[in-house]
């Protein structure tokens, strides 16, 4: 090997480590800030109620886990429920709220997540997450450490906390209807298409990664067609009609793994982030629209790449949206499937629900 080959190569390794040394220093100086925050809270009597997703992998070693950590911590007497069939987060969060819960912890993955915030949301008490699903979306936006229980314990338990919006998704043309909440996107078209023919055995092995098989297999259906009406904070609304598009979403948070769907939501500014995406030509649309949608990642901005051809994402922002559709369309709220409608109307709560997270910025 050459002696600049040499040299370079030793110089790249030297890099990598120092960045390596460098962020480790900062992980576990962060980590140690949290725990610094939880050891501060002595003789807090706080009670605190976890609601487990029992089907999620390792549930009964993180229950395990749960009962030591807040016996190690002197946490006192807790509550621990299980998510049931006919009894799911919401259900569980209300019946520790009555049996005198201070704050509820979801322990699960997105749907957990969002089910325990919608009864929640409102209710004054705070709400602590353990991810243990795939995606852990919420998570992931406000920075709760993943795979780590020992760290999202710390965090759940401690007193930083910050205010979030919660939205919510309702199928006007339901026999119940009935306000659905969503933490992170609600969306009809390809987006619940692509989540509802997701294996979830696959989700397992690939985790994420298989929502992209569950897309492949929608890409050419059929568009849908309809009405789109969205109202501004001052109370104006725009209304578009014959609007064609394959997916409509409305967004509280914008960042999924790898990439940002929509760079400008943000989940406690009393907004949700409506983006419609629309593409044509087969094979080259949609590889126009994963461009656009690296391009906003990098940027940071909502807005599409100068090399779009065969693709279009409108994206606008308001406090509320109704949808009226000329057929049918599959809808989801944070990866639950809820159905068919040809009426969807979105509203937003405005930091309406309090989460435990490692840092508070005092909103």
């Amino acid at each position: 090997m050459p002696q600049t080959s040499i040299v370079v190569l030793v110089l790249t390794v030297i890099t990598v480590a120092v960045i390596t040394v460098v962020v480790g220093i900062r992980v576990w100086q962060k980590r140690r800030k949290i725990i610094v925050s939880l050891l501060h809270r002595r003789g807090d009597s706080v009670r605190y109620a976890f609601i487990i997703n029992p089907s999620k992998p390792q549930a009964e070693q993180n229950r395990e886990h749960i009962i030591r950590f807040c016996e190690d911590h002197g946490l006192g007497e807790i509550i621990l429920l299980d998510t049931q069939v006919n009894k799911d987060g919401g259900a569980c969060a209300r019946e520790a709220l009555n049996d005198g819960a201070d704050v509820v912890v979801a322990v699960g993955g997105d749907g957990t997540v969002r089910t325990v915030a919608s009864a929640m949301s409102g209710s004054g008490h705070a709400m602590g997450i353990i991810p243990t699903g795939t995606g852990n979306l919420l998570a992931r936006n406000l920075g709760i450490p993943l795979d780590d229980v020992e760290a999202a314990l710390t965090v759940a338990t401690s007193h930083g906390s910050r205010r979030i919006d919660v939205g919510r998704m309702s199928l006007l043309d339901a026999e119940d209807v009935h306000a659905h909440a969503f933490l992170i996107v609600a969306g009809m078209g390809f987006d619940a298409l692509m989540i509802d023919d997701t294996d979830p055995n696959l989700k397992k092995n690939i985790s994420w990664l298989a929502y992209f098989i569950g897309g492949v297999k929608n890409l050419f259906a059929p568009k849908y067609h309809g009405t789109v009406t969205i109202a501004e904070p001052n109370g104006e609304t725009h209304t578009t009609r014959d609007l064609t598009f394959r997916t409509l979403m409305a967004g509280n948070c914008g960042q999924i793994p790898v990439f940002s769907l929509m760079p400008e939501a943000s989940f406690d500014d009393g907004l949700l982030d409506f983006e419609i995406i629309d593409t044509s030509g087969g094979l080259l649309g949609w590889a126009s629209l994963f461009g656009d949608v690296v391009h906003q990642t990098i940027t940071g901005k909502a807005e599409q790449s100068p090399l779009s051809t065969n693709s279009s994402i409108e994206q606008v922002q308001g406090v509320s949206a109704d949808i009226v559709l000329e057929k049918p369309a599959l809808v989801q709220v944070d990866g639950d499937m809820l159905g068919e409608s040809s009426h969807i109307g979105f509203s937003v709560e405005h930091r309406s629900l309090t989460v435990r997270v490692p840092e508070s910025n005092g909103r």
